[in-house]
């Protein structure tokens, strides 16, 4: 491999984490969430699908969530949607209900 190839592999392998990470940050912060317009909705994501630590605090990561809808998992949803969808903007025990959205009524 010639120096020059190397030089551009390394330089696009540097371009590819650093967007991949810029990506990540809204869903890993609770803070940049809030600060973007939207809030915490609990019970309202599926498994894998949460957006960043649950309130027990037995992980810390978006995407660790391992029961659908757990009422101590949280999505980062557009600011005063959360209810509508039928979440709660505070943690709770249990399983919540959202609704299906792409039904009307």
């Amino acid at each position: 491999m010639t120096a020059k190839m190397n030089t551009t592999m390394t330089v696009a392998a540097a371009l590819a984490g650093a967007l991949s990470m810029a990506a990540l940050i809204p869903l890993h912060s609770a803070a940049a969430a809030e600060a973007s317009g939207l809030e915490k909705c609990y019970g309202v994501s599926k498994a894998g699908q949460n957006s960043c630590a649950n309130a027990a605090g037995t992980h810390s990561c978006a995407g660790q969530s391992s029961k659908d809808y757990d009422g101590g998992e949280w999505r980062a949803v557009k600011a005063g949607v959360c209810k509508e969808i039928g979440g709660k903007t505070e943690a709770f025990n249990g399983i919540g209900t959202p609704k299906d959205m792409t039904k009307k009524g």
